[in-house]
């Protein structure tokens, strides 16, 4: 269960990362959006996000510091979701921008908060999983016995 849910939680930060990566602009827009931060931190957290989430996606799929990894994913993912629930109860009408685009809404299209609250929670679940038990199957970490658990002892303490 842990090599799913760190294939899946890094998978999805993967392509997050990558849909943003190369319009960096679009990413400062996205977090501006939010009104959570002031402009100087909100730039840099704009041009560094998608970095961050591609280093950490790549981590957990290849399982290096893996439960290093899975804690900054679920701390990210539950950022997310605060700012998600932030921006429905301050009534913003914004595109989440998780995978790409983000800022204000056009004409005619709507929120779809509730959607992204809980897709972004399941993903922290999918992060705690992680963090608790073995980095699972063809992780690095039990490779190079930094892990200190193996696949094997994952099918034991499951």
């Amino acid at each position: 269960m842990t090599t799913v849910a760190r294939l899946v939680l890094g998978g999805v930060l993967i392509v997050a990362g990558a849909l943003k990566i190369g319009n960096p602009s679009d990413s400062v827009v996205a977090v501006k959006a939010y009104q959570l931060l002031p402009e100087s931190i909100a730039v840099p957290v704009g041009y560094v996000l998608p970095i961050l989430e591609i280093v950490v996606g790549v981590l957990l799929v290849v399982g290096l510091l893996t439960r290093v990894a899975a804690v900054i994913a679920g701390l990210l993912m539950f950022a997310f979701v605060f700012g998600i629930a932030w921006a429905w109860a301050n009534g913003l009408r914004i595109d989440c921008g998780c995978f790409g685009g983000g800022g204000q809404l056009g004409k005619g299209q709507e929120p779809t908060y509730l959607l992204d609250i809980l897709r972004d929670f399941g993903l922290v679940l999918l992060g705690a999983w992680t963090v608790r038990f073995p980095p699972g199957r063809f992780a690095l970490d039990g490779a190079l016995g930094l892990g200190g658990d193996s696949a094997d002892d994952e099918e034991d303490d499951q």
